[in-house]
């Protein structure tokens, strides 16, 4: 056997391990966490990906009128 590849028994005793030392529950509700976790994030990168063409869209409007300069204003008509 080489050093790296385990068998299906190796990963059947990991799994008992595990089972035994975290328990069902514990290991049930991890995986609950963690699948909340990914949807929590996909639905994050979903918003961030409908909410980047709004926002292009209104720069492209804002740019349409004219350029939008900030700062302070200073007469410039006195003699």
């Amino acid at each position: 056997m080489m050093m790296g590849s385990f068998s299906i028994w190796h990963w059947v005793i990991v799994l008992v391990v595990v089972v035994l030392v975290f328990g069902t529950k514990k290991l049930g509700n991890l995986g609950s966490d963690l699948g909340k976790a990914v949807k929590g994030f996909k639905d994050g990168v979903k918003t961030n990906e409908d909410e980047a063409p709004q926002k292009s869209e209104l720069d492209a409007k804002d740019d349409a009128g004219g350029t939008v300069v900030e700062g302070e204003s200073k007469d410039h008509t006195k003699v």
